[in-house]
């Protein structure tokens, strides 16, 4: 009687021992894995999102927006203007533009041909790209034109004074949104008016769309002053109002152009006096 109660041998205590530890184990085990593998997970660092493109700073992004529209407006600006030229190590000179309603154009250069020597004039009629000889104290005779061109040809660079260019073809440059450069806001210059920009090429190439430097334009879009490596061009007085179509300054003549650098001296190298 009573066998169930009988005390159990040393194996069997052994046997329970061994197995009440690895019970007392089991509760605090699993309370303690979900918060480890939390803190696991949240010490993990997060990798933002990489972004699909650099955006451009919003000042610069308004800047060319800006530039552009006045650009625009200066296409549509029919006026005759005056600029002064100032150049370093030369007198200031006067530059005038016409811009005709039928989209012809004639800037006026004193000094802008054989190193400063000879003033003259370039246009664009419907018969071409024209340069034109203009009388003066150093060239008395009457002024010729030599046609170049079509109208949308680009003046030969050794002929080129380059002060034409921001009233012409410049303008076209710095409408195109594609066109490799960099603008950004600029003060005026001193005595300038209206909205100023400084603009730059980013491109590497040697022929570069246009000079950089710093374009200045009213809120009609008269261009105020361009300021580039030729010098500094300022507006003078108020434009007038533009004619239908612009005039050359003389009869077209079978001749040479005149290119702008000063004629090689003539005699001898070396001569001299016996």
């Amino acid at each position: 009687m009573h066998a169930h109660l009988r005390p159990a041998g040393p194996a069997a205590r052994a046997a329970r021992a061994s197995a009440r530890p690895a019970r007392r184990l089991v509760a605090p085990l699993a309370l303690a894995l979900p918060a480890l593998l939390v803190g696991c997970a949240a010490a993990q660092p997060v990798t933002p999102p990489e972004p699909t493109s650099t955006p451009a700073p919003a000042g610069v992004d308004a800047a060319r927006d800006e530039l552009a529209a006045l650009a625009a407006a200066a296409q549509d600006r029919h006026l005759v203007a005056s600029y002064t030229l100032s150049a370093p190590d030369t007198p200031p000179r006067t530059i005038l533009v016409t811009s005709a309603n039928d989209g012809t154009w004639r800037v006026d250069v004193p000094g802008g041909a054989l190193g400063g020597a000879v003033d003259v004039s370039f246009a664009t009629t419907a018969d071409g790209l024209f340069q034109c000889a203009l009388p003066s104290a150093a060239r008395p005779e009457p002024a010729g034109c030599v046609r170049l061109g079509d109208p949308d040809d680009a003046v030969p660079r050794r002929l080129d004074p380059r002060v034409q260019h921001p009233f012409t073809d410049w303008l076209d440059v710095l409408t195109d949104r594609r066109a490799p450069l960099a603008v950004s806001p600029a003060e005026p210059p001193p005595g300038v008016s209206g909205a100023c920009y400084s603009v730059e090429t980013t491109s590497a190439s040697i022929n570069a769309p246009l000079d950089v430097g710093i374009y200045c334009y009213g809120p009609d879009g008269t261009p105020t002053a361009v300021r580039t490596a030729f010098g500094t061009l300022t507006l003078t007085g108020a434009p007038g109002p533009a004619p239908a179509t612009v005039q050359l300054a003389g009869p077209v003549v079978d001749a040479e152009p005149l290119g702008t650098a000063a004629p090689e001296p003539t005699g001898s190298p070396g001569a001299g006096t016996p």
